[in-house]
């Protein structure tokens, strides 16, 4: 099996270190430093599967230097960098089998269709999570039992789907085949854009605060529900109930259910919860405003503002967290 990863950036070096560590022929498309290391020493893998060097793959800087047909093309550029980096991988157009995507978006398949034709298209949507340590080094910092869903989008099965899912089960990458990725891939960025939105709106004015510093917070718990229910509600407009597919950090059911006090009492113990184990994550938008880097606010929570003008489902916090972002987002490089 020859897979490529474009934009091999932390999680995509990640998955492609895994998948040559498996017995995959991987290419990597990188930026400098990361390629010339690699080439020079492997592969550096840490984090939640231990340590491991990996040496059986390749790297380069372009998709003019990759050579061959590829039967997985997995895209992991930033969703800010789309436009460029698809011109620059043209030399890719029909040497590509099935393409799917790691971006946080509803619409990255139409991005992949758009340029290799919807054939060539399947859907994905995970969360495991990582970052580049340094050059030729990927940190592998969060997974879940059940985190990888692949489907293909007309909601048929496959063999194309079914082998990509036996490599990342091989790779212990907790993944299934579902035939409603569409759902999946809506319900993840429903809680990607959640954890995102409110931890920039809530807390980003202070540099140290974490995820959990905000969910104690009794306002900031109430925050966090009263935005979740409104993307709730567009996602549930589309016609679809949430399902916690990426449970237990997956909490949807219990944000949505219940009374307004029940679901703040259930932040706040998560939060707590999140203290009393030492974690101090943030999401990755979070990082990006810290660092003074732009956001992908307009792929992440602009789709829910369409979509709640577009089905009429009155969404003001949403509004009002997209509005905030995109001010910062004005004066980020």
């Amino acid at each position: 099996m020859r897979i490529c990863v474009l934009g091999a950036g932390g999680l995509g070096s990640i998955f492609g270190g895994y998948f040559a560590r498996e017995g995959a022929d991987v290419t990597l498309i990188g930026r400098k430093a990361h390629v010339d290391a690699i080439n020079a020493n492997g592969l550096k893998i840490t984090g939640v599967q231990g340590e491991h060097l990996v040496k059986n793959i390749t790297a380069v800087e372009s998709a003019d230097q990759a050579q061959g047909d590829f039967d997985y093309l997995i895209f992991g550029v930033k969703g800010k960098d789309n436009e460029s980096a698809v011109a620059g991988a043209a030399s890719l157009k029909g040497r590509v089998g099935a393409a799917c995507s790691f971006q946080n978006s509803v619409i990255k398949e139409q991005l992949l269709s758009d340029w290799l034709g919807v054939e060539q298209v399947i859907g994905f949507a995970t969360i495991e999570a990582g970052n580049l340590a340094g050059p030729g080094e990927a940190n592998h910092n969060f997974t879940i039992p059940q985190s990888t869903y692949f489907g293909e989008m007309d909601g048929s099965s496959s063999q194309r789907v079914q082998k990509i899912v036996d490599l990342c089960n091989a790779a212990k990458i907790g993944t299934r085949a579902v035939d409603n990725i569409e759902q999946v891939i809506w319900e993840k960025v429903t809680q990607i854009a959640n954890a995102a939105g409110w931890s920039v709106s809530a807390m980003a004015g202070v540099r140290e605060l974490t995820m959990a510093d905000g969910m104690v917070v009794q306002e900031g718990a109430e925050h966090y529900v009263q935005y979740a229910r409104e993307l709730i509600a567009v996602y549930k407009a589309l016609g679809y109930q949430p399902e916690n597919f990426f449970a237990p950090v997956s909490r949807l059911k219990e944000l949505d259910s219940g009374s307004f006090e029940e679901a703040v009492q259930t932040v706040m113990q998560i939060g707590e919860g999140m203290r009393k184990n030492q974690y101090k994550g943030r999401t990755s938008m979070h990082e990006d405003v810290v660092r003074g880097r732009k956001t992908e606010v307009d792929f992440t929570i602009r789709p829910f503002v369409d979509k709640g003008e577009e089905l009429g489902v009155e969404i003001p916090t949403v509004k009002a967290v997209y509005r905030i972002i995109k001010v910062l987002d004005s004066y980020l490089a």
